[in-house]
């Protein structure tokens, strides 16, 4: 019901590129938020995620999370993770389109699941050198089965505390959160992050409508110091810490 009523809240305070005023932020809504054209890796993005929900294997699942709200057992075929917990194709299609728009070099990616988005931030932009930290083992190893073949994706195993301190990179161009859905969790991840973020970082937070805890830990991020610009997409919530920029806080439908 929470998710219900904030979608509806959401609806009648947000708006498309028409609401914003800023060049910066109404080139991103217009040329990759609301980028429509059919690019030749969405079929590859495709048969990725069909390929895993015809996959009947059973796995057992390490949660370091919040849980899961479907599965009452820690047992589950590959295709139900897939369907109830991987990435939708569309927005796959998204993380595709923010690779190949923002051009990052250096990519940091909490939460590989089974590497639907992993695969999209690869191959939006092959330069793009991506890390990306699974805590459930044999989730990881589903996921590396099909992240081998990419040569700028590195796949680390275990729980996000314990290995962000030991990350190599000084700075991220791109940081995706899409791991622990609590706002304890939330907050301190990107407290531990935020040293590694440089003026033109993205920081990319899923689910933050996921519960109200969650959006407590989105106004948390939207009103911190270091914050200048946040986009608002329901799912999603991008973050932004360019100087150059007013503190600004946006609300669009994708």
């Amino acid at each position: 019901m929470y998710q219900i009523t904030a979608y509806i809240k959401f609806l009648f305070s947000s708006t498309n590129q028409h609401g914003v005023h800023s060049p910066f932020i109404y080139n991103f809504v217009t040329k990759c938020l609301y980028d429509k054209r059919k690019y030749d890796d969405y079929s590859r993005l495709k048969n990725y995620r069909q390929a895993l929900l015809k996959n009947n294997n059973s796995i057992e699942i390490t949660d370091f999370g919040y849980g899961s709200r479907v599965f009452k057992t820690n047992k589950r075929t590959i295709k139900q993770i897939a369907k109830i917990s991987g990435t939708p194709l569309k927005r796959a299609k998204l993380f595709y389109r923010l690779s190949n728009y923002f051009q990052p070099k250096k990519t940091l990616e909490l939460g590989t699941s089974l590497g639907i988005a992993t695969q999209a931030l690869a191959s939006g932009n092959p330069e793009n050198k991506i890390t990306s930290i699974e805590g459930c083992p044999n989730i990881a190893e589903q996921a590396n089965r099909q992240l081998s073949k990419f040569k700028n994706v590195n796949l680390l195993i275990g729980e996000f505390k314990n290995i962000i301190p030991t990350l190599n990179a000084d700075k991220f161009d791109f940081i995706f959160f899409d791991g622990h859905h609590s706002k304890q969790a939330t907050i301190e991840y990107l407290e531990m992050l935020l040293t590694k973020a440089h003026n033109d970082s993205i920081f990319v937070f899923d689910d933050i409508y996921w519960s109200k805890e969650m959006t407590e830990a989105w106004e948390y991020i939207k009103a911190h110091k270091s914050v200048t610009v946040t986009v608002d997409c329901f799912h999603l919530g991008f973050v932004f810490f360019r100087k150059e920029q007013v503190k600004e806080h946006f609300r669009i439908r994708i």
